[in-house]
């Protein structure tokens, strides 16, 4: 309610204060804080198995194929990327979880987006790693395809969360940063294997 006693109509506040930018549907009441929770832990579920699965594609190749591969001069020692990969994950988690929460007319298609950049990610490593054996530097000229679109649909999912709710957009700037880096990292290993 305003302050003269009438509704404020088709703007949502958050409880952190921050007002959103995408009109709520009408007759949307808040998820009560155990769905919360448990959405919450649902999509750090998701993160976690395509994380897991990931690691699997990737596992016997890094030290296999990877490991006597022409590098990137600037690619970081290989115990560098877990820890990367799971504040990223962790990150990309709380993003998707403060959008779905906020249930705007714009959640739904958000949430899509989402999912598409999920599934880029998870078959990145497949592509790269496990494909190389089989295909060489195909595979990894593919992966360049795919982790550039992964690019450029995370870039969309930062434009479908900003609206709804800044804090998850912003979340997802240093995934775009360190997929970029990925992408320097797959060009060089496919312009020089």
């Amino acid at each position: 309610m305003t302050e003269r006693g009438t509704f404020n109509k088709g703007w949502a506040m958050s409880p952190d204060g921050e007002q959103g930018t995408a009109p709520v549907r009408r007759g949307n009441q808040p998820y009560s804080a155990g769905v919360q929770a448990a959405a919450l832990a649902g999509f750090l579920l998701v993160s976690l198995l395509v994380a897991a699965l990931g690691g699997l594609a990737s596992a016997a190749n890094v030290t296999g194929w990877y490991a006597a591969a022409d590098k990137a001069p600037w690619s970081p020692p290989n115990g560098v990327f877990g820890p990367v990969w799971t504040v990223l994950y962790a990150a990309m988690s709380l993003a998707a979880w403060l959008v779905w929460r906020k249930r705007t007319d714009g959640t739904r298609q958000a949430m899509v987006v989402y999912a598409i950049q999920l599934a880029l990610n998870l078959a990145w490593t497949p592509v790269f790693f496990a494909l190389y054996p089989a295909f060489g530097t195909a595979a990894l000229w593919l992966g360049l395809v795919v982790i550039v679109a992964l690019v450029a649909a995370v870039t969309v999912t930062v434009l479908h969360f900003g609206p709804i709710s800044r804090m998850a957009g912003m979340l997802l700037l240093p995934y775009i940063s360190w997929l970029v880096f990925a992408a320097s990292l797959n060009w060089w290993a496919a312009a020089h294997n």
